[in-house]
Parts: structure tokens; C-alpha cells; sequence
């Protein structure tokens, strides 16, 4: 199933088919002129069909043999990669299937800026995606004639990163266990300049106790992913993904209805992978390192208990109060690693507390940092790029709800507010004062929306790679 996990639905085309249809997105601001320049009967059919601008509707001009030659759609005034991918789906009510099959489409660019068909053709793409790796898909894919001068490995490189991190998530954990992450880490190494190390068995148990605790209950053996690519003299760039390929809750054991999605509690770990791959795929001038802890919290003779005081990398001893708060073990003896070859940045991503979906629903992650500067930056750049982040704080005060008197640390204070004390727990884990991001988010689309498919989604890769482009591009 690893490779299935970088099947990605093609979009693009060089050139056009022989039935062709171009897409034009008519602002709302640009309609009164557009309509005054129509012929009587085109303004008579716009009236009769109650195409307006307010109305996110569609309306169709024919060639003179009663092929449809043109698709107008009526757009807000700043077109997001949600109304293209919304666009496509009216694209889909309005043409058969085997006419969509056929056809080849293309954008109308002189009445969009550069940065509107660029978030356009990131819509296009999302709008094709579907999980079809079990069952036929009943959604028919859409092609695109690349539009002239436009950043075509942007585009692509956002797009299958996008790809890679649903698959990865939506792939079920019999089918994607530590086994299938590392085999799809291995893959973006064997085609890239890139080195990979892992680590397991004995090693981890010594070097990373309390990874090789939170899994060691599994048969499917837990693991570090080490990705290491990019020039030492530049910037150290270390992401961090969560990888917590299902999750029981271990002795501390989740009721049904909560494990029923635990297939996607390596989100986090997906998310690194996918934006490591971006990273790489578009030659960012860092030193990028990728760590990715793979365990599965399971239940068995050997798992760990609620009581369990486990001392570690860092040398910090941890009182597991919830062998439920596993993500966070994993993240701190990672986060030690990580910082120990003081990098300028660390970034980390996983689906880790339900505290944060409480506070800020499924559709915005949680983000923490230790710098205002970087907090302020990447969550301006969240909301222009339509993938928001919002900062919440590390609030020292909270420290003292996850100090007992047995240990150093705690790994769960059983009481509101779990997304700060898990945030200021892996702060602990930190060596020196590198730059830090913490990123607790959903990873899951329950509805389904345009360019949001019922599934593994991702969150916040389009903010965090605009960051890294600005802070090292």
C-alpha cells in the first residue's frame, strides 16, 4: 500500500483535446461591464436562467455547431483556491461524465491576476482528488491546460505534497503500520538527493526510552524516521510529525466511537513527510532534517501502565498519568533530538489533544511558539494563504499542573485546558532556545467540501511552507 500512497490524480495537460472548453471567472465587480458588452440574446438567457453576481451559479455560451466553447462562472471579488475548487464541482453538474473525460479545459487569465490563477489551478487540483485505493471512484477527474508563464513546479509540488498527505492519512492502519511510513519515507529518499536513517530494536530502546515505551506493546515494531537533505552551510530546518499509526488509547482504553478514527493519529506524521517532500521537490535553501516517530499505542502484556514512571532521552523523568497522552512521549524524546544539533528551527505537527478541537473546532489547528515574532508572522501568513493557524498561549502558570511530587513531569493533568499543558510539556523537551513551532491539529475532513474531500486532509502545509519560503527563500 506504500506506493499507493503517492498515487495522485492528474490534472494538467501540455495541450488541448479536441473538445475544449474555457472556464472564465467573472468577478462580481467586473459583471455590469461584462454584461453590457453581451448581445441582446446572451442578456435575455443570463436574465431568463437568473444568472447573477451574487448567485455562485454558472452560465454556458455554445459554438455554432451547439458545442458548449465556454463556461462563465460567477466569482467573489477575491477568488480563493476553495471557489475554484467549487467551480469544478459545478463543472461536474453542468457535463456528462464522458464529456468531462473527453474534454480538456483551460482558464481565462487576462481577468485574473497571477496570484488568483495560481490559488485557481491549486483548486483545480484539490477539487480532483478522491481516495480510491479500495473502491472505484465515482468523481471523473478534470483536465487543465497549463496557462502560459505560470510556476508550474509550485503548483505541482503543493499538489502532490496535498495528495501524499491524505493518502497517507486515509490509508488504514492494516495497511499502514511504522512498517508502511518508513517504506513511504524510503521512497521520497530514493528519489531525491536525500539520506535516510532508522532507527529501532535495541538502539531505540536505549537512545529514545520513551518511544520504544509507547510501543514496544505492538507487534509492528515502533521506529524513528531520520531524513536528513540540503547543504550544511545553510539554515537547520528540523520538522517533526507525530506518527502514531493507530492509537487504542492503550490500557487507558478509548471508547469505540473515539478509536473509530485512529487510523489518522499519524497525521502529524503525514504532514511532515508531505511537507518535507515540498521542501525538497522545490529546492528551499535549508539544511532539512525529518524526524517522524512510528509507534502503534496497543494493548498487550507489554504495554505501559498508568503509574509507569519512565525516565528520558533529555534525562527528565515522566509520570504517565494516561497512557492516552501517548503522542506527546513520543514528541518529547523527538523534540530532544531534534534540537541537540541546535538547529535554527524546529517545526512539529500531530493530532494530539481533543482540548484543541474543543476550543478551535476541527477546521483551525492550534499553534504554539516560544517567539511572538514567528507566531505573528505565520499566523498572518495562515490567513492569506486560506489556511488558517491560530496562536494560543504557552501560559507558564499552567507548569505547575503537570509537575508531581514523584517525577519531573507528568504526561496528562486530567483537566480542561490539555492543549496548553501538552504544549508547555514538550517545551521541556527542548534543548537550548531554537525557534519552535507546535502545530495540534484534526487532520480530517467529516463533511466533505470543495477541494476538501470526506477524509485525511491537511492543515496548515500551505501556511508553514509560505513561512519557510519568506523566512529562507
Amino acid at each position: 500500500m506504500t506506493n499507493k500512497a503517492f498515487k495522485f490524480p492528474k490534472t494538467f495537460l501540455n495541450k488541448k483535446r479536441v473538445q475544449h472548453i474555457t472556464l472564465h471567472f467573472l468577478k462580481e465587480k467586473d459583471y455590469k461591464e461584462w454584461i453590457e458588452k453581451q448581445e441582446q440574446d446572451i442578456q435575455m438567457r443570463t436574465a431568463q436562467e437568473g444568472f447573477a453576481p451574487k448567485e455562485r451559479d454558472a452560465f454556458t455560451l455554445y459554438d455554432t455547431k451547439g458545442a458548449i466553447r465556454e463556461i462563465i462562472m460567477n466569482m467573489p471579488d477575491e477568488i480563493t483556491l476553495y471557489d475554484a475548487a467549487q467551480a469544478m464541482d459545478n463543472v461536474r453538474t453542468i457535463l456528462s461524465k464522458d464529456t468531462i473525460k473527453k474534454a480538456s479545459f483551460d482558464l481565462k487569465t487576462s481577468v485574473l491576476k497571477k496570484r488568483e490563477i495560481e490559488q485557481a489551478l491549486i483548486g483545480f487540483a484539490l477539487s480532483n482528488y478522491v481516495f480510491d485505493h479500495y473502491k472505484k471512484a465515482s468523481k471523473t477527474s478534470i483536465s487543465i491546460v497549463w496557462p502560459k508563464n505560470i510556476d508550474k513546479k509550485y503548483i505541482m509540488a503543493y499538489s502532490e505534497a496535498t495528495f501524499l498527505a491524505r493518502n497517507l492519512i486515509n490509508i488504514p492502519a492494516n495497511d499502514m503500520g511504522p512498517d508502511e511510513m518508513e517504506g513511504a519515507a524510503k521512497i521520497i529518499a530514493e528519489t531525491t538527493e536525500t539520506k535516510i536513517k532508522i532507527i529501532k530494536g535495541a538502539k531505540l530502546e536505549k537512545e529514545f526510552p520513551l518511544i520504544h515505551t509507547v510501543g514496544k506493546a505492538s507487534p509492528r515494531a515502533p521506529r524513528l524516521i531520520d531524513i536528513s537533505w540540503g547543504n550544511a552551510k545553510n539554515p537547520k530546518l528540523v520538522i517533526v510529525g507525530k506518527g502514531v499509526v493507530f492509537d487504542t488509547g492503550g490500557l487507558d482504553i478509548k471508547p469505540s466511537q473515539y478509536m473509530r478514527l485512529m487510523k489518522k493519529d499519524m497525521g502529524g506524521g503525514a504532514h511532515a513527510l508531505a511537507l518535507a517532500k515540498m521542501v525538497i521537490d522545490l529546492k528551499l535553501p535549508v539544511n532539512l532534517r525529518v524526524l517522524v516517530p512510528c509507534v502503534e499505542n496497543a494493548v498487550g502484556g507489554a504495554a505501559f501502565r498508568p503509574g509507569d514512571i519512565i525516565k528520558s532521552r533529555k534525562g527528565l523523568t515522566v509520570e504517565n498519568t494516561n497512557t492516552d497522552a501517548e503522542g506527546r512521549l513520543i514528541l518529547a524524546d523527538t523534540l530532544t533530538f531534534a534540537s541537540e544539533d541546535k538547529p535554527d528551527l524546529i517545526i512539529d505537527f500531530a493530532t494530539l489533544t481533543g482540548s484543541a478541537r474543543a476550543a478551535l473546532g476541527p477546521d483551525i489547528p492550534a499553534m504554539f511558539s516560544n517567539s511572538d515574532k514567528v507566531a505573528d508572522d505565520l499566523q498572518k501568513l495562515s490567513m492569506e494563504e486560506h489556511d488558517p493557524l491560530w496562536r494560543m498561549p504557552l501560559w507558564e502558570p499552567y507548569n505547575k499542573t503537570i509537575s508531581p511530587p514523584d517525577a519531573d513531569l507528568h504526561n496528562s493533568a486530567g483537566t480542561p485546558g490539555d492543549l496548553i499543558y501538552s504544549a508547555l510539556f514538550l517545551q521541556k523537551f527542548l534543548i537550548g532556545t531554537p525557534d519552535w513551532i507546535h502545530i495540534d491539529l484534526f487532520a480530517w475532513e467529516s463533511a466533505g467540501r470543495p477541494g476538501r474531500a470526506k477524509g485525511g486532509t491537511d492543515m496548515g502545509l500551505r501556511a508553514v511552507y509560505a513561512y519557510l519560503e519568506r523566512r529562507y527563500g
